[in-house]
């Protein structure tokens, strides 16, 4: 061989290996997707790009992410990863309840945040919104969604009606001007006067017909019954230390709220009109026969068929059954499985997904993101897609109003899924033809009953 090619073909085989040490050397840490959001097909390839962009950014880890074919498997293949002692380093993003399901997994991010001088003064009074009752933390803010109250100005309008307050304590301001609180009798008022039957009556006059309605005044779009429960009145509802469950009297009151405004008052839709073409297959707000909904941010990710079709805006949740505002909030974030490998660099990657990620992922999750210095851009891209003119400042104000751990509406009890389909299941009860009937009291002892049974198993 010409000895200069020789000397050449050693030098590439001398790079070469020193790339394959290189490579070697990196850590590698897995993200699991897939135990909440993240599998369309938008989202994976922002997620790919977040990766590539971190694993370019530095030669110490490799970021390696493993997408879940779709949600019912993915706590499956968690589970069996876990078993087989493969268990990914994160998982996320994930929310409350889905973290739940896997309560013991998640590893405590306190010493990790000591070790490495990470400054959790960032997220302000957010810091400690996944920190449990024994002080492990096991979550960053990430993305945040804080209930709101979603309007319809057209129907507001054509109601002769003003708007619903957009500050917190703010009265609601009828037409002959008189001041009221905005809580959850006022807006009973106001949406019996936006439920409107097919001949033009509403659901305060004589000849309104129940079984003829074009126009709800509202619901609680797609929330889950403990959600509705703790929009009217957040409580704790489960004691650690005696392994009980008690429902709180707030919680029959609001029941009983909720029987009335769907079967007595006819002001919220039956499962029957959630389920109609008229209203959307369920997605009422959306179809423009609707006066609000009241729901967590996440709902703007589907209100594409509102364009063109009528203008929504913004108000702040009404007060609760105590008087005082208290806004329910989804939160979702990425995990640290406990026991897994290499949890030091799996922390420096997730810092990495909560911080400069943000400005990647938030827009395609529709989550608003709890660091400040992201939350303007979000709030500037959704008002050009939606270009409603919308108040999306609302949204930043309720932060400040948002349940403590303990009162969130998706808290963690033993045998939690199974806790909550039962739930589940009272409010489907409520909400179908039969709900009309039953005695909520009744059904609330007997739900109380079967859950604790539940939490004992």
């Amino acid at each position: 061989m010409n000895r200069k090619l020789f000397v050449l073909a050693l030098l590439v085989m001398f790079v070469m290996s020193g790339f394959a040490v290189q490579a070697q050397d990196r850590v590698q840490i897995v993200w699991f997707v897939g135990l909440g959001t993240g599998t369309s097909d938008q989202q994976i390839e922002v997620q790919n790009q977040v990766v590539e962009d971190f694993n370019a950014s530095q030669d110490e880890i490799e970021l390696v992410i493993h997408i879940a074919a779709d949600w019912e498997t993915s706590r499956d293949t968690i589970s069996t990863l876990i078993a087989a002692g493969d268990a990914p380093q994160i998982v996320g993003p994930v929310g409350v309840g889905g973290g739940n399901v896997f309560a013991d997994q998640w590893a405590d991010l306190q010493p990790l945040i000591d070790a490495s001088g990470y400054d959790t003064s960032i997220y302000g009074a957010l810091a400690d919104l996944y920190r449990r009752a024994d002080g492990t933390l096991v979550g960053l803010p990430f993305a945040l969604f804080p209930a709101v109250t979603f309007y319809n100005r057209g129907l507001f309008d054509e109601a002769g009606l003003n708007y619903p307050p957009q500050e917190f304590g703010a009265p609601y301001v009828w037409e002959d001007g008189t001041e009221v609180p905005w809580n959850y009798d006022t807006a009973r008022e106001i949406a019996m006067i936006l439920t409107v039957d097919g001949m033009g009556y509403d659901a305060t006059m004589d000849e309104f017909d129940p079984a003829n309605i074009v126009q709800f005044g509202l619901n609680f779009q797609w929330a889950g019954q403990r959600l509705q429960w703790t929009d009217l009145q957040p409580e704790i509802w489960y004691d650690a230390e005696t392994n009980t469950i008690d429902i709180p009297e707030s919680w029959y009151t609001a029941n009983q709220w909720l029987q009335d405004a769907v079967w007595t008052d006819h002001f919220m839709p039956s499962e029957t009109y959630n389920a109609s073409e008229l209203f959307g297959a369920g997605n009422v707000f959306q179809t423009g026969n609707l006066g609000m909904a009241i729901v967590p941010t996440w709902y703007t990710c589907c209100l594409g068929e509102a364009i063109g079709k009528f203008e929504f805006d913004f108000a702040v949740v009404p007060q609760s059954f105590d008087g005082e505002y208290h806004v329910a909030m989804d939160m979702d974030t990425f995990r640290l499985v406990d026991g897994a490998d290499n949890l030091e660099e799996a922390f420096t990657v997730l810092t990495y997904l909560v911080g400069e990620a943000t400005s990647s992922l938030a827009p395609v999750y529709g989550a608003f993101p709890s660091l400040e210095q992201y939350q303007q851009p979000w709030m500037d891209a959704k008002e050009d897609q939606y270009q409603m003119g919308a108040n999306w400042q609302v949204i930043v104000d309720s932060l400040a109003y948002a349940n403590p751990v303990s009162m969130h509406h998706e808290s963690a009890t033993p045998n939690y899924q199974k806790g909550t389909d039962r739930v589940a299941a009272f409010g489907t009860l409520l909400y179908s033809d039969a709900g009309a009937d039953i005695d909520v009291a009744a059904e609330l002892d007997a739900m109380a009953a079967d859950l604790q049974a539940i939490v004992e198993e």
